[in-house]
């Protein structure tokens, strides 16, 4: 009798356990999630990535398609590298996908997730935007800005002609001298002053400065590590890595907060010597301005969204102007008939008596092309910063599931050859035949500063720069690679 209420608990039990199995189902069928390689349990396809992530991802792609799903640890992640997915992710889906992921970098680098680049969705971002925008990226905030690029063009020019004095050719590191324009420009803009004077331009005290600089502010510019995906590497302390962030963070507020040390000092001499029109008058940098706003609004704008918004203007406005001017001329100078073709431009454009500068950028249309197709082979992000999906939706036909990455692998885009002719060769005249007047991106095929709500608000002011840049170099010397096969960044310079 007990075997048989046994037996008869035993079946009830498997019963009940099917019906179960079988109402989730039809309640919840499993979702059409994208293509996926084979995962491994807790590493996912972690296993997968054997050179650069970006390369990886568009070999992959060209395997499963280009709406791909993957699992990096814990982390669900849609790599998307065909023109139409984007623009579903960037149109239909742009507030779905509008937010950033929770990351170490976020953790130790944004004051609390203050900063633009990383600031949720919603009210605080949009504050951000509207301030970065008027005060930086607006057209005439531009116009009123242009002056100092024109100014610093100017140093940079005369501080190459005294490296180039004597006879012959010198041999100079171009990386260097555009790195050291790059930052005095995003200092001036936010500061009114210059990281490195024109007297220390190429010396080795200025080569120090700037070595310092990036030692703290550049160091550690990995948006997603390792230890994103797999959290407990944390607790073993993987590579150093949380260590070398939080080391960097610290000396990068301390920078910080001298700075906004120095102007509060300025001011109170200000109050004690001058009037308040006068006061008033004198609030001509970024700092200035957001510790007026401080003043009338001290619960917003406090001294950590102060630091995260020069912050993010020294970092963006650095390392993508100097990547792309010295990409362009490596370019330039593997392929000597668009060099030459460049500077005909230039020549017939702009007079012989002087400087090239910002008024003249919308009368050298081939210059355009030039650093169109510089970013279209090498974005300063091959993948653009990861998107952060808040809500379940679809792309491309497939289901996303909420709290899912989004990663745009712009590389592949820029390099498809179903949308490009011969994609791995350096073709500015391409951009020359494209109608600019095409949708976003041109068809979303494009994708250098990313799209939608979230797309980079500096573009405009990042190829004003590096027009005037790579245009002035262009003007005054001729230029040749040290060793064309190795693509040093050592370059051979001759003034004209």
């Amino acid at each position: 009798m007990e075997n048989l209420n046994f037996n008869y608990y035993y079946y009830l039990a498997v019963l009940l356990c099917f019906f179960v199995i079988l109402f989730k189902y039809l309640l919840h069928p499993r979702k059409r999630l994208a293509p996926s390689p084979l995962s491994l349990p807790i590493i996912g396809h972690l296993y997968l990535i054997k050179n650069s992530l970006h390369e990886t991802l568009t070999s992959l792609s060209t395997k499963y398609g280009p709406v791909l799903y993957l699992r990096f640890g814990c982390r669900n992640l849609l790599v998307v590298s065909s023109p139409s997915a984007v623009e579903e992710c960037f149109t239909k889906n742009d507030i779905i996908f509008a937010n950033r992921p929770q990351s170490m970098a976020g953790d130790q680098f944004s004051f609390n997730y203050k900063a633009v680049v990383w600031a949720p969705y919603g009210y605080l971002w949009r504050a951000l935007r509207r301030l970065t925008v008027i005060e930086i990226f607006s057209s005439n905030s531009l116009q009123k800005s242009s002056a100092l690029r024109n100014e610093e063009i100017g140093i940079l020019i005369r501080s190459l002609f005294k490296a180039s004095t004597g006879s012959g050719s010198k041999r100079v590191n171009l990386s260097h001298w555009v790195f050291t324009f790059a930052v005095n420009v995003m200092m001036r803009t936010g500061t009114g002053k210059r990281c490195v004077s024109e007297e220390d331009m190429g010396t080795e005290k200025g080569k120090q400065i700037i070595e310092e600089i990036k030692g703290f502010f550049f160091a550690t510019l990995v948006v997603l590590n390792v230890c994103d995906f797999m959290p407990v590497l944390k607790w073993f302390g993987y590579k150093g890595l949380e260590k070398r962030m939080v080391l960097a963070h610290q000396k990068r507020n301390e920078f910080l907060n001298s700075l906004l040390d120095e102007f509060r000092q300025k001011k109170n001499s200000w109050y004690s010597e001058s009037s308040t029109d006068s006061i008033n008058a004198k609030k001509t940098t970024l700092v200035e301005t957001l510790l007026s706003l401080q003043e009338s609004e001290p619960e917003f704008y406090t001294d950590d969204l102060i630091k995260s918004v020069l912050l993010v203007l020294f970092i963006a406005g650095t390392e993508t102007t100097s990547m792309t001017i010295q990409w362009a001329m490596r370019l330039l100078l593997a392929h000597p008939k668009a060099f030459t073709k460049l500077r005909a431009e230039i020549d017939s454009k702009v007079e012989n008596d002087r400087l090239l500068n910002e008024s003249d950028i919308p009368k050298l249309p081939y210059l355009y092309c030039v650093i169109n197709e510089t970013l279209r082979l090498y974005p300063p992000v091959p993948l653009l910063l990861p998107h952060y999906s808040l809500e379940d939706c679809t792309v491309g036909g497939y289901e996303v599931p909420k709290h899912t990455i989004l990663m745009i692998n712009a590389w592949a885009i820029h390099r498809d050859p179903k949308l490009w002719d011969e994609p791995e060769k350096f073709k500015p005249e391409r951009f020359e035949a494209m109608d600019l007047g095409e949708k976003e991106g041109f068809n979303y095929k494009f994708v250098p500063f990313g799209m939608g709500r979230r797309a980079c608000p500096g573009a405009t002011m990042g190829l004003r720069t590096v027009s005037l840049v790579l245009g002035s170099l262009i003007q005054w010397f001729d230029w040749e690679s040290v060793e064309k096969k190795s693509w040093t960044r050592a370059i051979i310079l001759e003034s004209l």
